[in-house]
């Protein structure tokens, strides 16, 4: 591939493949028994996740060579189409239900989650946005918030925290490193505050959940049950594991353990050692990420990297830190490896652009 320059470029590809192959050996070990349990009949996980991995493939092949994704008045299409969507998703009969949330669109057979669209297109709009000013300092306007403030209130809706909270944390860390004044940061960190103590009066679940990450023993069967769970497949497991495909709290223990608590079997089978591999891999794909936006050739291009590396980065240590009982359990899938097709080919999607706009 022509569009491959230095040790960086190779790196991202590579690190990017290993976790999205690692993530189809671990989604068919954790997912067979409970595809076979409530999905009798219908293609196992590990087949429909190998199927999303070659369309990510082919939506990486095509994103690298679109010249618009340069264009700033594609990102404002994209925004506001994204924005429809957000919409759309909201409306009975054309949203879809799942645990709680109505964040899906089905489209045939197929279904979509628009929160993931939506935060690629704000970080990348938000970047030319910052980008026009020609001093290197963003001026401080109304504009930047609306652009992340309506999004944010549409995904809430559904609701989706954990979505929010990568897209809020991404466009914090972009206006940083864009250059925002740091005085306006503890005013911003105060309407964070107060509004994340909203939300939790507004929905006592969300306080359900901060109790039972504090103590989720005190009530193990109903608010604490996935936390505890994962701790009983962790703790056990000790350095090197059970082994692979011997994980006991996939058997109906952990609930949907291919999906967001995947970081956990992989940690039950192949335990501490197989763990750090996992994090090192992120790691690297961090490193190459954040070295190709040091290299980007404009200001656009150096902001909307750093912004889709970052949203990258929150996901991946969220899920991880949500896992190993380090914060509390919110909706947030581990990049790459766990199940599900919106989420695998958003990130292919990601990459694909990072290209692109590296050229």
């Amino acid at each position: 591939m022509a569009l491959l320059r230095g040790k960086e470029s190779y790196l991202l590809l590579v690190t990017t493949l290993m976790l999205s192959v690692i993530g189809i050996i671990f989604v068919y070990s954790a997912g067979t028994y409970w595809s076979a349990v409530h999905y009798s009949g219908k293609m196992p996980f590990y087949m429909k996740q190998s199927l999303y991995f070659g369309v990510g493939i082919v939506v990486f092949l095509i994103t690298i060579r679109l010249e618009i994704l340069k264009e700033q008045s594609f990102w404002k299409m994209a925004y506001l189409f994204s924005l429809v969507l957000l919409v759309l998703v909201l409306i009975p009969g054309i949203g879809l239900e799942r645990n709680g949330s109505q964040s899906w669109i089905g489209v045939g057979p197929l279904t979509i989650q628009p929160a993931e669209l939506t935060k690629i297109t704000v970080l990348v709009y938000m970047s030319h946005i910052l980008a026009q000013h020609k001093t290197g300092t963003p001026v401080v306007n109304w504009r930047h918030a609306v652009i992340v403030i309506i999004p944010v209130a549409l995904i809430m809706l559904q609701p989706d925290f954990g979505s929010v909270f990568i897209l809020v944390v991404s466009v914090f860390l972009l206006l940083f490193v864009a250059g925002y004044p740091l005085k306006l940061y503890a005013m911003i960190m105060v309407a964070g505050v107060a509004g994340l103590v909203g939300l939790i009066a507004t929905a006592p679940y969300r306080l359900k959940r901060i109790e039972a990450f504090l103590d989720p023993w005190a009530d193990p069967l109903v608010s604490g049950f996935q936390a505890v769970q994962s701790l009983m497949a962790i703790g056990p497991a000790g350095i090197f594991g059970h082994g692979f495909g011997q994980s006991r709290q996939k058997f109906l223990y952990l609930p949907e353990p291919q999906n967001d608590f995947i970081y956990a079997i992989i940690l039950e089978e192949i335990g501490l050692v197989g763990g750090l591999v996992i994090l090192a891999l992120f790691v690297l794909t961090i490193y190459a990420g954040y070295k190709f936006a040091v290299q980007a050739k404009s200001r656009t291009s150096y902001y909307a990297i750093i912004g889709l590396v970052t949203m990258l980065t929150v996901q991946a240590f969220l899920n991880i830190a949500v896992v190993i009982g380090l914060v509390p359990v919110t909706g947030v899938t581990l990049p790459f490896i766990s199940y599900g097709g919106t989420s695998l080919v958003t990130m292919w999607l990601i990459i694909g652009i990072i290209y692109q706009l590296a050229k």
